[in-house]
C-alpha cells in the first residue's frame, strides 16, 4: 500500500476570485489543458491519486443520491431529521428572508427545507456537475416558486463569484454532508476563511459536521453491503478517461475504504487487482497488483476542535444540535 499524502482540495475555494467554467458540455467534457496537467501529476505521484471532486459527473452524482438512501450512510438521514427537528432554532440563529448560498449544492434537497423554514428570497447553488444541478435548481425552484433560485455551474474549487444581482445583506452559507471533512485540517481552516469573506459581516454559515464514532460504524457507511459506494468510487475512472483520454478498465480496480484512525478519517482507495498498464496522450503509469490510488479522506471532527476552527477562521459565535448519539452535529457560526 503506498504511503497516503496529503490529499487533494475535493469541494470549493469559495473565496472573491472568479468561478472558472467548465468546458462546453459540462462535466462530460473534456478537462482544459491546466486540468489535465494537475489531473496527471496526481496519476504520477509517489502515491497516485485523484481528487474526489472529479467523482461528480452525471453518473456519480446519480450514485451519491443512491449513496445517500443507504441503510449504512446515516449522514444524510440523519441530517435531515437535525433540520427537521432545530428548524425553529436554527431560523433564530441564522436569520430569515435571506440569501442561501450552498456550494457543492447537488440535488438540493436539504436546501429545499432549510431555504422553506428560513423563508429564504434568494438561492445560489454551486456545482461542478452542471446538468444535474441545473435540473435540481429546477425543482426547487418549482417546489418553492417565491424564491429566486440561481445555478452556478463550474469548478467550484476556483472560487465563487456570486451573480452581481444577489443582495450583500443577511447572507447565509449552507456547507452540509460533512464535506468539510474531505480537506485535510489546513486545507479546511482555508476554506473556512472563504466561507467567512463570502458570507460577509453579519451573515453566518451552517455547516454539517460527521463526529468521531466506532469504527465499524464509519467504515460500513463507506463499503456498503450492495457495493452501491465501491460503484461509485470506481466510476471516478470512467469520468478521468473522459476528462484527459487515458484508458482505465474501472472492472480491474478494487474498492477500499477504512479509517485511520491517527488521522482522524476514512479514507477511499481504488486498488488495482493485476498490473495495470494506464495510458494517455502524453503520459502513462504502470500499476503493480494491489497498488492503489487514494480518491478521498473524509476527517471526522470532535465538536470542541471544530469550533476551534471556526474561531480561527474569523467565525465568532456558534450554536451547535446533535443528534442523540452524538453521531453527527449541525453548527450555525456568525461571521
Amino acid at each position: 500500500m503506498p504511503t497516503v499524502q496529503n490529499h487533494p482540495t475535493t469541494s470549493i475555494d469559495s473565496g472573491r476570485a472568479a468561478l472558472g467554467a467548465l468546458p462546453p458540455g459540462g462535466a462530460h467534457a473534456r478537462a482544459s489543458p491546466s486540468e489535465r496537467a494537475a489531473i496527471a501529476a496526481g496519476l504520477q505521484g509517489a502515491a497516485a491519486s485523484i481528487s474526489p471532486k472529479y467523482f461528480y459527473d452525471q453518473r456519480g452524482s446519480e450514485l451519491f443520491e443512491d449513496i445517500t438512501g443507504l441503510p449504512e450512510y446515516y449522514p444524510t438521514r440523519t441530517e435531515h431529521a437535525l433540520l427537521r427537528q432545530h428548524g425553529g432554532d436554527i431560523a433564530r440563529a441564522a436569520g430569515t428572508g435571506g440569501v442561501v448560498i450552498e456550494p457543492g449544492a447537488g440535488s438540493c434537497e436539504k436546501a429545499r427545507l432549510l431555504c422553506r423554514r428560513l423563508r429564504a428570497s434568494h438561492f445560489v447553488g454551486v456545482d461542478i456537475s452542471e446538468d444535474f444541478l441545473h435540473g435540481a435548481v429546477a425543482r426547487l425552484r418549482a417546489a418553492l416558486p417565491g424564491l429566486d433560485a440561481r445555478a452556478v455551474g463550474g469548478d467550484i474549487t476556483a472560487g465563487v463569484q456570486l451573480p452581481p444581482d444577489i443582495p450583500r445583506e443577511r447572507r447565509l452559507v449552507f456547507y452540509p454532508g460533512s464535506s468539510i471533512g474531505n480537506f485535510d485540517p489546513p486545507q479546511a481552516l482555508r476554506l473556512l476563511r472563504h466561507m467567512h469573506a463570502l458570507a460577509l459581516d453579519g451573515g453566518g454559515l451552517l455547516i454539517g459536521i460527521d463526529c468521531p464514532k466506532d469504527v465499524a460504524v464509519l467504515e460500513a457507511a463507506y463499503d456498503d453491503a450492495a457495493g452501491v459506494t465501491a460503484e461509485f468510487n470506481r466510476n471516478v475512472l470512467a469520468h478521468v478517461n473522459r476528462l484527459i483520454g487515458s484508458d482505465f478498465d474501472p472492472r480491474q480496480w478494487r474498492h477500499r475504504a477504512f479509517f485511520n484512525a491517527a488521522a482522524s478519517r476514512i479514507e477511499m482507495h481504488l486498488e488495482a487487482m493485476g498490473p495495470q498498464r494506464v495510458r494517455w496522450p502524453g503520459g502513462g503509469r504502470d500499476f503493480a497488483a494491489c497498488e492503489r490510488i487514494h480518491t478521498e479522506n473524509s476527517y471526522k471532527y470532535p465538536l470542541p476542535a471544530f469550533t476551534a476552527l471556526l474561531r480561527e477562521a474569523g467565525f465568532g459565535e456558534t450554536r451547535h444540535w446533535t443528534d442523540p448519539r452524538g453521531w453527527y452535529a449541525l453548527v450555525h457560526a456568525r461571521a
